[in-house]
Order: structure tokens, then sequence, then C-alpha cells
């Protein structure tokens, strides 16, 4: 089968398509998908940088597939042959998803609703599971809460902003000017320009935040605790920088706030998680954006692309 792998760890111009990989087989527990598209997360970025150690040399990357399956290993009875499925979690653990054919576990995966595309699917799974751990399992949204999602242009941005007005919660969401109107078809109640200096304020005349989405919590974690609301949940899914500082512990104190810093990968059943998205992408209430698609030949500008680039939702390989 035809695949990317990177030999050697470094920059994006180490992926190259290789002809000849074998075709994985499954093992007990796993099934084998004919892959029709993969998601492009920066967490793919990280394995080939050499950030995170990856597993034996040379790696397929990708994390997110979506696809039909093609077979099953032994012990797996919820799979068959041609069934349409959409998963995540991979790249920590299996060959990844930037190939014709790759395997995962079985209770990774979802259904993949009739009438969805297999773009959505794989755009949808990595960013859908950490916007809903974060916000349901993490935050405890509730309806009539109000919900801040840093980012909300972003891959798990835009997905957290539909996840918490399908929720019922009133949603606030930062972004370049460009957005705004995109988010607001989306379901957000109040979009703000992150560059605005009166920020803050504009959150809390808003309505202070029961929950708040971070993905950049080395920078706004001062910021969150100024504007959540007493008893707020924040909830940190990223950072640029391993050190975040609290500029006011006696103030986040008062509030008596918790903070929860999560990892998709944590998941304890992803399966079930990717179900309730499934049930959402089924009934309209969820639409992941695709900004662009790249065949496995252009895997290197998709990851440039994913890293350095300004862009509404997510990237796609489809072999």
């Amino acid at each position: 089968m035809r695949a990317v792998r990177y030999h050697e760890t470094g920059g994006p111009d180490v992926l190259q398509v290789d002809e000849d990989v074998p075709k994985p087989e499954p093992s007990a527990g796993e099934v084998r998908i004919e892959v029709k598209a993969a998601g492009v997360n920066p967490v793919d970025t990280y394995f080939r940088e050499g950030d995170y150690e990856p597993p034996d040399l040379p790696m397929i990357p990708g994390s997110d597939v979506s696809g039909v399956v093609d077979a099953v290993g032994d012990d797996v009875t919820e799979w068959s042959v041609g069934d349409r499925v959409f998963g995540t979690g991979l790249g920590n653990w299996n060959q990844g998803s930037y190939a014709e054919y790759a395997v995962a576990p079985a209770d990774s995966l979802a259904p993949l609703p009739a009438g969805v595309s297999f773009a959505e699917g794989a755009a949808v799974a990595l960013v859908g599971v950490t916007a809903w751990r974060a916000l349901v399992h993490h935050g405890d949204l509730e309806p009539a809460e109000t919900c801040l999602v840093h980012g909300g242009s972003g891959g798990v941005g835009h997905v957290a902003v539909q996840l918490a007005d399908a929720a019922g919660a009133t949603v606030t969401t930062t972004a370049s000017e460009e957005y705004h109107s995109r988010l607001r078809t989306l379901g957000a109640d109040t979009v703000l320009d992150y560059r605005r200096d009166d920020l803050a304020d504009a959150v809390v005349e808003a309505g202070a935040p029961d929950v708040i989405l971070d993905h950049r919590v080395d920078d706004y974690f001062g910021f969150d605790a100024e504007v959540a609301a007493p008893g707020a949940d924040v909830v940190a899914i990223g950072n640029t920088e391993n050190a975040a500082t609290l500029p006011d512990v006696p103030g986040a104190r008062a509030k008596e706030l918790s903070v929860s810093l999560m990892s998709m990968y944590n998941t304890p059943d992803l399966g079930a998680v990717l179900g309730r998205l499934a049930t959402l992408l089924a009934d309209g209430r969820l639409a992941p954006d695709i900004e662009r698609s790249y065949a496995l030949a252009e895997a290197a500008d998709a990851q440039r692309a994913v890293l350095e680039e300004s862009f509404f939702g997510k990237l796609v390989v489809e072999p």
C-alpha cells in the first residue's frame, strides 16, 4: 500500500510517500480500515519533530481516521467488513492514518452516519473528543450556563462552540474579526476580537463564564481567573510554553475556581464519546468546517499549514 512515512525525526521534509508498505494486519480487538480521509492535527507534527518520542521508526503519522472496515481481528463483534467508521487515537501507539490502510482498536471507533462525508468524520474525531471531554467531562457544562471558548476559529474551538450551543449554553468566543460571522452561524452568541485592549471587560459584559476552554493556558491563565464567574471551571487543553503563571492566586481562591489540565489521549472510553458526536453529526447539530484537503504526496504541506497558517476549522489528507 501507499503510505506517508518518516524514517527520522525532523522538519516536514522528512515526510515521504513510500509505495510498497506492507498492509497492516489487525490483531485481536482491532479492525483494519481502508482509509478515505485522515485529519491533520498539530500533535502529528510533535511526533514527527521528536518532541514526543515516536514508536519504532519508520512511522506513519496521523491520529484521526475515517473510512470503511476492510478486515476485523479476533474477538471483534461490533464491526463488520464494509462498515463506515471514524475514530481517533491512532498516533500514540499504532501505525497512523496517512495511508491507504490503517489498523485501529475496535473500541476507538464509531459509526459514520449516512450523509456525513469521510472528510468530515476525519476532521471531527480528535478535536471533537477533545472539546467534548473539556466541556462535558471536566467542565460539567449545563444548559443556561455561559461558556467562553478561546480561539473559536481553530479545530477544537469551532467544534467546541457548536457543542456548547447544542448543550444549551450561552457561548462567547474569541477570534480574528474575519471569522466572526461564521462563528455566529455555528452558534456563538458573542464573538470578540482576541486582540482588543478591553477584552476582559467585554467578556464579563457578555456574561462571566461558568466554563472556560483555554487552548493556550500559558497566555490566558491569569485572564481566565479574572473573567470567570464564581465557582467556574477552567479547562486547559493546550499551551505554547511549558510554564503557566497565575498572577492573582488570592483572587482565584476567592472565586473558588476549579482548574483541569487534560489530554484527549486519556479519554477512558473514546468510542462512547465518538458515538455521541456521531449523533450530533447525524442530526445536523455538529458540522466540522474543512478548510483544505491534501493528497498523500502533499502531507508535508499539510503539516506546515497546520502550524504556520491562520485558517478556519480543519485540514484533512485524502489518500
